[in-house]
């Protein structure tokens, strides 16, 4: 078996009155092409940093339109058909208003869904223990 490589991700989960956002992952992106996933990105900087730069960058919000609520323990997910392990960071971010949303490239739809209902979704690996480590329903 070849050794997997890793790859540092930040995946953010943004919760408002109860839902979570999930986002459906575009044609245009590198993996899990249409998957329900966070919003998540490659770590360039700090994870700290990454969560709010994603954030801006796939939703179109500030860092001042958002709360940070939590950093839960990071978490690694082997794929083995990609030849990668993903090292999760997840985050809980709150938001006041969904209207506000924009998506970029990345992906093709959102949706503000129950947390209890994510198994209704095709995920993303490792979204489920991502969300559980950061979000208690």
């Amino acid at each position: 078996m070849a050794s997997l490589l890793d790859r540092s991700v930040v995946t953010c989960f943004l919760e408002s009155d109860s839902k979570i956002l999930l986002l459906r992952r575009s044609e245009r992106v590198g993996s899990y092409q249409g998957r329900w996933a966070g919003v998540s990105g490659y770590i360039e900087k700090s994870p700290d940093e990454q969560a709010l730069t994603e954030i801006e960058e796939e939703t179109g919000l500030s860092s001042k339109e958002v709360t940070f609520i939590k950093r839960g323990k990071f978490l690694a997910v082997d794929d083995e058909a990609a030849g990668v392990r993903w090292i999760v960071h997840p985050y809980l971010f709150h938001i006041e208003e969904r209207g506000k949303i924009s998506i970029d490239w990345e992906h093709q739809e959102f949706r503000w869904v129950d947390p209890k209902e994510i198994d209704a979704y095709q995920i993303v690996p490792g979204l489920k223990e991502a969300l559980a480590r950061v979000y208690q329903s």
